[in-house]
Protein backbone atom coordinates (compact mmCIF):
# COMPACT_ATOMS: atom_id res chain seq x y z
CA UNK A 1 0.00 0.00 0.00
CA UNK A 2 1.53 3.32 -0.71
CA UNK A 3 0.73 6.21 1.32
CA UNK A 4 1.21 10.04 1.00
CA UNK A 5 4.33 11.45 3.00
CA UNK A 6 4.90 15.22 2.33
CA UNK A 7 8.20 16.15 1.10
CA UNK A 8 9.34 19.62 2.47
CA UNK A 9 12.93 18.82 3.26
CA UNK A 10 15.48 17.13 1.87
CA UNK A 11 16.74 13.46 3.23
CA UNK A 12 19.92 15.40 5.25
CA UNK A 13 17.02 17.66 7.57
CA UNK A 14 14.96 14.93 7.92
CA UNK A 15 17.88 12.68 8.99
CA UNK A 16 18.63 15.54 11.50
CA UNK A 17 15.28 15.69 13.13
CA UNK A 18 14.68 11.61 13.14
CA UNK A 19 18.23 10.55 14.81
CA UNK A 20 18.18 12.63 17.28
CA UNK A 21 14.37 12.11 18.00
CA UNK A 22 15.62 8.15 18.26
CA UNK A 23 18.11 9.07 21.16
CA UNK A 24 15.37 8.49 24.04
CA UNK A 25 14.87 5.21 23.07
CA UNK A 26 17.39 3.30 24.82
CA UNK A 27 16.15 -0.23 23.84
CA UNK A 28 18.94 -1.14 21.54
CA UNK A 29 21.43 -4.26 22.26
CA UNK A 30 23.67 -6.77 21.28
CA UNK A 31 22.43 -8.40 17.47
CA UNK A 32 22.32 -12.16 19.27
CA UNK A 33 21.80 -13.45 15.93
CA UNK A 34 24.47 -14.84 13.96
CA UNK A 35 24.31 -14.79 9.68
CA UNK A 36 26.76 -15.41 7.12
CA UNK A 37 26.21 -13.95 3.89
CA UNK A 38 24.68 -16.10 1.56
CA UNK A 39 27.17 -14.46 -1.54
CA UNK A 40 23.65 -13.06 -2.97
CA UNK A 41 23.51 -9.59 -1.10
CA UNK A 42 25.25 -7.09 1.29
CA UNK A 43 26.33 -7.42 4.85
CA UNK A 44 26.27 -9.88 7.59
CA UNK A 45 25.24 -10.03 10.97
CA UNK A 46 27.44 -11.29 14.13
CA UNK A 47 26.32 -12.02 17.65
CA UNK A 48 28.24 -9.22 19.29
CA UNK A 49 26.82 -6.70 17.55
CA UNK A 50 25.99 -3.56 19.35
CA UNK A 51 24.80 -0.15 19.08
CA UNK A 52 27.93 2.10 19.86
CA UNK A 53 29.92 -0.81 21.60
CA UNK A 54 32.79 -3.00 20.62
CA UNK A 55 32.25 -6.84 18.92
CA UNK A 56 34.26 -9.98 20.81
CA UNK A 57 37.30 -9.08 17.79
CA UNK A 58 37.98 -5.09 19.55
CA UNK A 59 36.20 -3.48 16.47
CA UNK A 60 33.66 -0.65 17.27
CA UNK A 61 30.45 -1.12 16.03
CA UNK A 62 26.99 1.06 15.29
CA UNK A 63 23.67 0.68 14.19
CA UNK A 64 21.97 3.37 12.32
CA UNK A 65 19.76 4.44 15.20
CA UNK A 66 15.94 6.41 13.88
CA UNK A 67 12.66 6.92 13.85
CA UNK A 68 10.53 6.30 10.58
CA UNK A 69 8.66 9.67 11.74
CA UNK A 70 7.71 12.29 14.79
CA UNK A 71 4.59 12.64 14.03
CA UNK A 72 2.28 10.60 16.42
CA UNK A 73 -1.53 10.59 17.55
CA UNK A 74 -0.71 10.47 21.32
CA UNK A 75 -0.15 13.12 23.57
CA UNK A 76 1.78 11.34 26.12
CA UNK A 77 3.28 14.13 28.82
CA UNK A 78 6.95 12.66 28.69
CA UNK A 79 7.40 12.14 25.13
CA UNK A 80 8.85 14.77 23.28
CA UNK A 81 7.58 13.87 19.55
CA UNK A 82 3.59 14.28 21.37
CA UNK A 83 1.20 15.53 19.41
CA UNK A 84 0.84 18.73 21.15
CA UNK A 85 3.96 19.87 21.03
CA UNK A 86 5.78 22.80 18.71
CA UNK A 87 8.72 20.82 17.55
CA UNK A 88 9.91 20.20 13.88
CA UNK A 89 8.50 16.87 12.14
CA UNK A 90 9.66 14.60 9.48
CA UNK A 91 8.43 11.66 8.02
CA UNK A 92 11.24 9.10 5.95
CA UNK A 93 9.98 7.36 3.34
CA UNK A 94 10.44 3.34 3.00
CA UNK A 95 12.84 4.13 -0.01
CA UNK A 96 14.98 6.54 1.96
CA UNK A 97 15.52 4.68 4.85
CA UNK A 98 17.11 2.02 2.61
CA UNK A 99 19.12 4.40 0.88
CA UNK A 100 20.64 5.81 4.12
CA UNK A 101 21.02 2.52 5.71
CA UNK A 102 22.99 1.00 1.97
CA UNK A 103 24.52 4.01 1.78
CA UNK A 104 25.99 3.76 4.99
CA UNK A 105 26.89 0.14 5.15
CA UNK A 106 29.18 0.33 2.54
CA UNK A 107 30.64 3.25 3.90
CA UNK A 108 31.09 1.32 6.97
CA UNK A 109 29.44 3.57 9.47
CA UNK A 110 26.86 1.01 10.51
CA UNK A 111 26.99 -2.73 11.03
CA UNK A 112 22.32 -2.69 10.83
CA UNK A 113 19.77 -0.64 11.34
CA UNK A 114 17.01 0.27 14.57
CA UNK A 115 14.49 1.24 13.19
CA UNK A 116 11.62 3.31 15.78
CA UNK A 117 8.58 5.58 15.01
CA UNK A 118 5.89 7.55 16.17
CA UNK A 119 2.32 6.61 15.88
CA UNK A 120 1.91 8.22 11.65
CA UNK A 121 -2.10 8.35 10.99
CA UNK A 122 -2.87 4.99 12.65
CA UNK A 123 -0.75 2.00 14.41
CA UNK A 124 -1.72 -0.12 11.44
CA UNK A 125 -0.14 2.43 8.83
CA UNK A 126 2.85 2.84 10.83
CA UNK A 127 3.57 -0.54 10.89
CA UNK A 128 2.82 -1.03 7.41
CA UNK A 129 5.61 1.23 6.25
CA UNK A 130 8.08 -0.11 8.41
CA UNK A 131 7.11 -3.71 6.78
CA UNK A 132 7.42 -2.07 3.55
CA UNK A 133 10.88 -0.71 4.74
CA UNK A 134 12.63 -4.37 5.85
CA UNK A 135 10.91 -5.63 2.91
CA UNK A 136 12.87 -3.75 0.15
CA UNK A 137 16.08 -3.74 2.62
CA UNK A 138 15.51 -7.56 2.66
CA UNK A 139 14.30 -8.27 -1.14
CA UNK A 140 15.15 -5.76 -3.15
CA UNK A 141 18.57 -4.86 -1.94
CA UNK A 142 19.42 -8.26 -0.68
CA UNK A 143 20.65 -6.52 2.80
CA UNK A 144 21.31 -9.41 5.30
CA UNK A 145 22.61 -6.83 8.15
CA UNK A 146 20.99 -7.16 11.40
CA UNK A 147 17.91 -5.08 11.87
CA UNK A 148 15.78 -4.54 15.30
CA UNK A 149 12.23 -2.99 14.68
CA UNK A 150 9.28 -1.45 17.24
CA UNK A 151 6.20 -3.49 16.57
CA UNK A 152 3.44 -1.16 17.02
CA UNK A 153 0.80 -1.96 19.66
CA UNK A 154 -2.67 -1.82 18.29
CA UNK A 155 -1.32 -2.88 14.78
CA UNK A 156 -2.66 -5.25 12.22
CA UNK A 157 -1.77 -9.23 13.60
CA UNK A 158 -0.89 -10.36 10.12
CA UNK A 159 1.44 -7.14 9.79
CA UNK A 160 3.55 -8.09 12.84
CA UNK A 161 3.84 -11.51 11.49
CA UNK A 162 4.92 -10.46 8.22
CA UNK A 163 7.66 -8.14 9.59
CA UNK A 164 8.91 -10.61 12.14
CA UNK A 165 10.20 -12.46 9.46
CA UNK A 166 12.06 -9.49 8.43
CA UNK A 167 13.31 -8.76 11.69
CA UNK A 168 15.87 -9.72 14.05
CA UNK A 169 14.53 -8.41 16.94
CA UNK A 170 11.45 -6.56 18.02
CA UNK A 171 10.44 -4.32 20.88
CA UNK A 172 7.21 -3.13 22.00
CA UNK A 173 7.76 -0.32 24.72
CA UNK A 174 6.39 -1.07 27.76
CA UNK A 175 6.60 2.78 28.50
CA UNK A 176 5.95 3.15 32.42
CA UNK A 177 6.07 0.40 34.98
CA UNK A 178 2.46 0.16 35.65
CA UNK A 179 -1.13 0.57 34.31
CA UNK A 180 -2.02 3.22 36.52
CA UNK A 181 1.41 5.35 35.76
CA UNK A 182 0.04 4.64 31.98
CA UNK A 183 -3.35 5.59 32.69
CA UNK A 184 -1.69 9.51 34.55
CA UNK A 185 0.52 9.99 31.56
CA UNK A 186 -0.51 8.48 29.02
CA UNK A 187 -3.83 7.90 29.05
CA UNK A 188 -4.48 7.21 25.48
CA UNK A 189 -2.22 3.88 25.40
CA UNK A 190 -3.91 0.84 27.27
CA UNK A 191 -1.92 -1.69 28.35
CA UNK A 192 -3.44 -4.71 27.15
CA UNK A 193 -3.07 -3.08 23.86
CA UNK A 194 0.89 -3.73 24.72
CA UNK A 195 0.76 -6.82 25.64
CA UNK A 196 -0.67 -8.51 22.54
CA UNK A 197 1.95 -8.10 20.62
CA UNK A 198 4.46 -9.25 23.21
CA UNK A 199 2.09 -12.48 23.34
CA UNK A 200 2.13 -12.50 19.59
CA UNK A 201 5.52 -12.42 18.99
CA UNK A 202 6.78 -15.12 21.62
CA UNK A 203 3.74 -17.54 20.61
CA UNK A 204 5.13 -17.48 16.81
CA UNK A 205 8.72 -17.61 18.22
CA UNK A 206 7.75 -21.13 19.64
CA UNK A 207 6.26 -22.56 17.11
CA UNK A 208 8.96 -21.11 14.73
CA UNK A 209 11.38 -23.37 16.84
CA UNK A 210 9.31 -26.18 16.38
CA UNK A 211 9.07 -25.74 12.71
CA UNK A 212 12.73 -25.74 12.50
CA UNK A 213 13.03 -28.57 13.84
CA UNK A 214 11.25 -30.21 11.49
CA UNK A 215 12.42 -28.05 8.38
CA UNK A 216 15.99 -27.00 8.16
CA UNK A 217 15.02 -24.11 5.70
CA UNK A 218 12.39 -22.48 7.40
CA UNK A 219 12.26 -18.98 7.89
CA UNK A 220 13.56 -17.35 11.37
CA UNK A 221 11.07 -15.47 13.08
CA UNK A 222 12.38 -13.04 15.41
CA UNK A 223 15.63 -14.78 15.27
CA UNK A 224 16.73 -12.98 18.54
CA UNK A 225 14.25 -12.44 20.52
CA UNK A 226 12.18 -9.49 21.67
CA UNK A 227 12.78 -6.08 24.54
CA UNK A 228 10.88 -3.87 26.31
CA UNK A 229 11.81 -0.43 28.37
CA UNK A 230 10.70 1.47 31.23
CA UNK A 231 10.89 5.02 31.63
CA UNK A 232 11.76 5.33 35.95
CA UNK A 233 11.01 8.41 37.88
CA UNK A 234 8.38 9.77 36.25
CA UNK A 235 5.72 7.69 38.33
CA UNK A 236 6.25 6.81 42.09
CA UNK A 237 6.89 3.00 41.46
CA UNK A 238 9.02 1.39 43.99
CA UNK A 239 12.61 -0.68 42.43
CA UNK A 240 10.59 -3.33 43.86
CA UNK A 241 7.51 -3.20 41.81
CA UNK A 242 9.72 -2.11 38.15
CA UNK A 243 12.26 -5.32 39.33
CA UNK A 244 8.64 -7.18 40.16
CA UNK A 245 7.72 -6.27 36.51
CA UNK A 246 11.19 -7.33 35.00
CA UNK A 247 10.90 -10.56 36.63
CA UNK A 248 7.62 -11.07 34.57
CA UNK A 249 7.98 -9.65 31.45
CA UNK A 250 11.67 -12.50 31.54
CA UNK A 251 9.73 -15.49 33.12
CA UNK A 252 6.19 -15.41 31.89
CA UNK A 253 7.34 -13.71 28.09
CA UNK A 254 10.72 -14.71 28.00
CA UNK A 255 11.80 -11.56 27.38
CA UNK A 256 15.47 -11.07 25.97
CA UNK A 257 16.41 -7.54 27.63
CA UNK A 258 14.42 -5.19 29.61
CA UNK A 259 16.01 -1.65 29.47
CA UNK A 260 15.27 1.25 32.01
CA UNK A 261 14.98 4.96 30.85
CA UNK A 262 15.84 7.31 33.64
CA UNK A 263 13.31 10.08 33.26
CA UNK A 264 14.10 12.96 31.29
CA UNK A 265 11.87 16.21 31.68
CA UNK A 266 11.64 17.23 28.11
CA UNK A 267 7.77 19.06 28.38
CA UNK A 268 6.78 21.77 30.80
CA UNK A 269 3.88 19.69 32.38
CA UNK A 270 2.08 19.76 35.63
CA UNK A 271 1.38 16.43 35.82
CA UNK A 272 5.22 15.47 35.69
CA UNK A 273 7.80 15.17 38.60
CA UNK A 274 10.53 17.99 39.29
CA UNK A 275 14.00 16.21 40.42
CA UNK A 276 15.83 18.55 42.12
CA UNK A 277 19.09 16.23 40.80
CA UNK A 278 17.74 15.59 37.51
CA UNK A 279 17.30 12.37 35.86
CA UNK A 280 17.75 9.21 38.59
CA UNK A 281 20.81 8.21 36.93
CA UNK A 282 22.14 5.99 39.52
CA UNK A 283 18.75 4.16 39.99
CA UNK A 284 18.91 3.79 36.59
CA UNK A 285 22.27 1.86 37.39
CA UNK A 286 21.59 0.14 40.06
CA UNK A 287 18.23 -1.38 38.57
CA UNK A 288 20.78 -2.35 35.45
CA UNK A 289 22.61 -4.20 38.00
CA UNK A 290 19.60 -5.55 39.62
CA UNK A 291 18.06 -6.93 35.98
CA UNK A 292 22.25 -8.67 35.78
CA UNK A 293 21.31 -10.49 38.92
CA UNK A 294 18.00 -11.78 37.87
CA UNK A 295 19.23 -13.04 34.41
CA UNK A 296 22.93 -13.91 34.93
CA UNK A 297 22.95 -15.04 38.93
CA UNK A 298 19.99 -16.39 39.70
CA UNK A 299 18.88 -13.94 42.07
CA UNK A 300 14.69 -13.15 42.30
CA UNK A 301 13.44 -9.71 42.53
CA UNK A 302 12.27 -10.49 46.54
CA UNK A 303 16.05 -11.56 47.40
CA UNK A 304 17.01 -7.88 46.94
CA UNK A 305 14.01 -6.19 47.72
CA UNK A 306 10.95 -6.65 49.54
CA UNK A 307 7.89 -4.06 50.00
CA UNK A 308 9.08 -2.95 53.54
CA UNK A 309 12.53 -2.05 51.92
CA UNK A 310 11.44 -1.32 48.14
CA UNK A 311 14.50 0.82 46.86
CA UNK A 312 18.03 -0.02 46.26
CA UNK A 313 20.51 1.38 48.70
CA UNK A 314 21.90 3.77 45.72
CA UNK A 315 25.51 3.61 47.83
CA UNK A 316 26.07 -0.32 47.27
CA UNK A 317 25.00 -1.93 44.51
CA UNK A 318 22.45 -5.13 44.86
CA UNK A 319 25.14 -7.55 45.42
CA UNK A 320 26.88 -6.09 47.83
CA UNK A 321 23.95 -4.81 49.47
CA UNK A 322 22.33 -8.50 49.64
CA UNK A 323 25.57 -9.94 50.96
CA UNK A 324 25.77 -7.14 53.97
CA UNK A 325 22.22 -8.18 54.62
CA UNK A 326 22.97 -11.97 54.97
CA UNK A 327 26.50 -12.23 56.61
CA UNK A 328 25.82 -15.72 58.13
CA UNK A 329 26.06 -17.20 54.75
CA UNK A 330 29.52 -15.95 54.82
CA UNK A 331 32.45 -16.69 54.50
CA UNK A 332 32.56 -19.00 51.74
CA UNK A 333 35.38 -20.79 51.05
CA UNK A 334 36.21 -20.67 47.04
CA UNK A 335 37.72 -23.99 46.75
CA UNK A 336 34.60 -25.96 48.15
CA UNK A 337 32.00 -24.14 47.03
CA UNK A 338 29.34 -25.04 44.35
CA UNK A 339 28.86 -22.49 41.33
CA UNK A 340 26.08 -21.10 42.09
CA UNK A 341 27.24 -20.15 45.70
CA UNK A 342 30.41 -18.80 44.41
CA UNK A 343 27.76 -16.03 42.35
CA UNK A 344 26.43 -14.89 44.80
CA UNK A 345 29.52 -13.74 46.54
CA UNK A 346 30.30 -9.81 45.73
CA UNK A 347 33.65 -9.38 43.28
CA UNK A 348 33.06 -13.06 42.03
CA UNK A 349 31.18 -12.91 38.29
CA UNK A 350 29.37 -15.69 36.46
CA UNK A 351 32.63 -16.20 34.00
CA UNK A 352 34.96 -16.09 37.30
CA UNK A 353 33.12 -18.67 39.30
CA UNK A 354 33.08 -20.80 35.93
CA UNK A 355 36.99 -19.98 35.77
CA UNK A 356 37.21 -21.35 38.92
CA UNK A 357 35.22 -24.39 39.60
CA UNK A 358 37.49 -25.07 36.66
CA UNK A 359 40.19 -24.59 37.82
CA UNK A 360 40.28 -26.33 41.04
CA UNK A 361 40.03 -29.57 39.33
CA UNK A 362 43.69 -29.09 38.05
CA UNK A 363 45.20 -27.61 41.30
CA UNK A 364 45.37 -25.69 44.31
CA UNK A 365 44.25 -22.35 44.13
CA UNK A 366 45.49 -19.00 45.60
CA UNK A 367 44.56 -15.15 45.70
CA UNK A 368 46.71 -14.08 42.81
CA UNK A 369 45.07 -17.41 40.89
CA UNK A 370 41.80 -15.73 41.68
CA UNK A 371 43.00 -12.33 40.85
CA UNK A 372 43.94 -13.38 37.65
CA UNK A 373 40.38 -15.41 37.10
CA UNK A 374 39.15 -11.41 37.36
CA UNK A 375 37.87 -11.70 41.29
CA UNK A 376 37.38 -8.06 42.06
CA UNK A 377 39.28 -8.95 45.07
CA UNK A 378 38.40 -5.68 46.39
CA UNK A 379 35.16 -6.57 47.09
CA UNK A 380 35.35 -10.58 47.64
CA UNK A 381 38.07 -10.38 50.25
CA UNK A 382 35.56 -9.73 52.92
CA UNK A 383 32.89 -12.52 51.99
CA UNK A 384 35.37 -15.55 51.04
CA UNK A 385 38.71 -17.66 52.29
CA UNK A 386 41.04 -19.37 49.88
CA UNK A 387 42.31 -22.67 51.46
CA UNK A 388 40.77 -21.76 54.74
CA UNK A 389 43.04 -18.46 54.87
CA UNK A 390 42.00 -15.02 54.36
CA UNK A 391 43.92 -12.84 52.51
CA UNK A 392 44.57 -10.28 55.05
CA UNK A 393 42.90 -9.73 58.38
CA UNK A 394 39.34 -8.58 58.19
CA UNK A 395 36.62 -8.67 60.04
CA UNK A 396 32.69 -10.13 59.26
CA UNK A 397 31.19 -6.87 59.96
CA UNK A 398 28.29 -5.00 58.76
CA UNK A 399 29.86 -1.48 59.73
CA UNK A 400 33.52 -2.80 58.73
CA UNK A 401 32.84 -3.69 55.60
CA UNK A 402 30.10 -0.75 54.85
CA UNK A 403 32.83 1.44 56.20
CA UNK A 404 35.61 0.15 53.78
CA UNK A 405 33.13 -0.24 50.38
CA UNK A 406 32.26 3.36 50.70
CA UNK A 407 36.03 4.43 50.78
CA UNK A 408 35.92 7.54 48.28
CA UNK A 409 37.63 5.26 45.33
CA UNK A 410 34.90 3.02 45.48
CA UNK A 411 31.60 5.66 45.09
CA UNK A 412 30.29 6.03 41.63
CA UNK A 413 29.99 8.97 40.20
CA UNK A 414 27.18 11.15 41.09
CA UNK A 415 26.44 9.35 44.72
CA UNK A 416 25.93 10.99 47.71
CA UNK A 417 28.68 11.43 49.81
CA UNK A 418 27.65 9.66 52.91
CA UNK A 419 31.05 7.42 52.94
CA UNK A 420 31.69 8.29 56.47
CA UNK A 421 29.51 6.71 59.45
CA UNK A 422 31.67 7.83 62.12
CA UNK A 423 31.41 10.01 64.78
CA UNK A 424 33.25 13.61 63.40
CA UNK A 425 35.76 15.41 65.97
CA UNK A 426 37.71 18.35 64.89
CA UNK A 427 40.31 16.42 64.36
CA UNK A 428 39.10 15.36 60.92
CA UNK A 429 38.38 18.80 59.81
CA UNK A 430 40.95 20.23 57.50
CA UNK A 431 40.44 23.20 58.53
CA UNK A 432 42.00 22.57 62.39
CA UNK A 433 44.63 20.37 61.61
CA UNK A 434 47.79 21.64 62.43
Amino acid sequence: MDYCIEQQMDLQQKLAILADAAKYDVACTSSGVDRKNTGQGIGNCISPGICHSFSADGRCISLLKILFTNECIFDCKYCINRRSNDVPRASFTPQEVCDLTIGFYRRNYIEGLFLSSGILKSPDVTMDLLYQTLYKLREEYHFQGYIHVKAIPGADAELIERTGYLADRMSVNLELPTAEGLRSLAPQKQRPKMLSPIRQVQAARRQNKNELALYRHAPKFVPAGQSTQMIIGATGESDWQIMKVAEHMYRKYEMKRVFYSAFLRVNEDSLLPVLPGGPPLLREHRLYQADWLLRYYGFGTDELLTEDKPNFNLLLDPKCDWALRHLDLFPVEVTKADYFTLLRVPGIGYRSAQRIVKARKLGTLSYDNLKKMGVVLKRAVYFIVCGGKQMYPVKLDEDYILRNMLDRKERPPGSPDLSDYRQLTLFDDPRFSV
